[in-house]
């Protein structure tokens, strides 16, 4: 699974800028996402802005101070148009775009641009930023692609905000709660499993309020154990789920919490969308973080020890010199970097048990 977040889509727009012709007079953005990337590329160039409508009509987006004062008969001086769209896959979209503007009649000069493309689309453009493969998710279009088909998604923290302290009482604060959770990002399409850790004898409640929200889905999996206090106690969220994201087989996991987000990747050996921190975990780069987290610890359990070494050691020779202290800090630091080779070791276990997924890029 290729993931694109917004920040990777004003990086390499801002890349792309040398590239692009320097006599545009108006940027076009395709309905719905291609307006996102031509008005980040219309701040960067300080150019007026429009949509596909806006285009046939003649008629621009407001623009800011900066931009100064837009003349009414703008369009009587443009002689190049840029027409952006954040991605082409199929090319469909783009195709509906060139036939709008055949059939208006426009005779401006035409370049075509998307940020993300494949190896079979991109000859669709002038210009193009990125070639991402297929399966790809995009962080501002997620929840309302097709790909949601084939996805595990979990509910506290994605579809609604998660319940506070106070209201997780399993008890009738928290079947409140359940009834009147606000909403945060709501699928516009039919996903295939939703798998969170509310207990399983609220399952009408969670269809409920599934149904009140339009959600559609084809499972509903739900954690089997008799109250809340066991679960606080066997503290399986992550495994709960990794099981579910891996019995089913599907391309992608979005989960809030970052934590459980790198535990259901690791223990499924997929991939996790936090939605929590707009990034996508790979089993791969759980494990360089275990490394890493390792080695960390050990270089602060290292020091540590020589601080304590070093200040026992010169209250109990204050009559020698103080290099014989710092000789003897050395040599009772070796053991401690043992340990600290010990505990980095521990991730090999991990790595072995985690296939490592690469993402391809251009």
């Amino acid at each position: 699974m290729n993931y694109r977040s917004i920040a990777n889509l004003n990086q390499i727009l801002v890349a792309a800028l040398p590239r692009l012709p320097r006599d545009i007079d108006l940027v076009v953005g395709v309905p719905r996402s291609g307006l996102l990337a031509a008005n980040m590329l219309a701040l960067h160039m300080n150019l007026p802005l429009t949509d596909m409508r806006g285009l046939i009509q003649g008629r621009l987006l407001q623009s800011g101070r900066r931009l100064g004062g837009i003349k009414a008969d703008f369009f009587e001086s443009v002689r190049k148009v840029l027409i952006v769209d954040d991605s082409v896959n199929s090319g469909r979209a783009l195709a509906r775009a060139r036939a709008e503007i055949a059939a208006a009649g426009l005779t401006y000069e035409l370049v075509y641009a998307a940020c993300y493309v494949t190896d079979e689309s991109k000859d669709n453009v002038d210009f193009w930023c990125e070639v991402v493969p297929t399966p790809r998710a995009f962080e501002w279009n997620v929840m309302h692609q097709g790909l949601l088909a084939s996805c595990c998604v979990d509910i506290d923290g994605v579809l609604c905000r998660d319940p506070l302290p106070e209201e997780n009482d399993d008890g009738p604060r928290y079947l409140r709660f359940l009834a009147e959770a606000e909403p945060l990002f709501l699928p516009t399409v039919r996903v295939g499993a939703l798998v969170s850790a509310p207990l399983e004898k609220y399952r009408a409640e969670t269809m409920a309020w599934l149904d009140k929200h339009g959600v559609q889905y084809d499972e509903l999996v739900l954690l089997d154990l008799p109250d809340a206090a066991t679960r606080r106690a066997r503290g399986c969220h992550a495994q709960h789920k990794a099981a579910a994201y891996a019995r089913r087989n599907d391309l992608l996991f979005l989960e809030s919490d970052a934590d459980q987000a790198e535990e259901i990747a690791r223990l499924s050996a997929r991939p996790v969308l936090c939605v929590g921190t707009r990034r996508m975990v790979y089993p791969s780069s759980v494990v360089g973080n275990l490394r890493a987290l390792s080695r960390h610890k050990g270089r602060k359990l290292m020091a540590r020890g020589k601080r304590f070494m070093m200040k026992w050691l010169a209250q109990g020779l204050r009559h020698k010199p103080v290099d014989a202290a710092l000789d003897v800090a050395d040599e009772a630091q070796r053991p401690l970097e043992i340990a600290g080779e010990a505990a980095r070791d521990q991730v090999t276990q991990t790595k072995e048990a985690v296939e490592p997924e690469t993402t391809s890029q251009r």
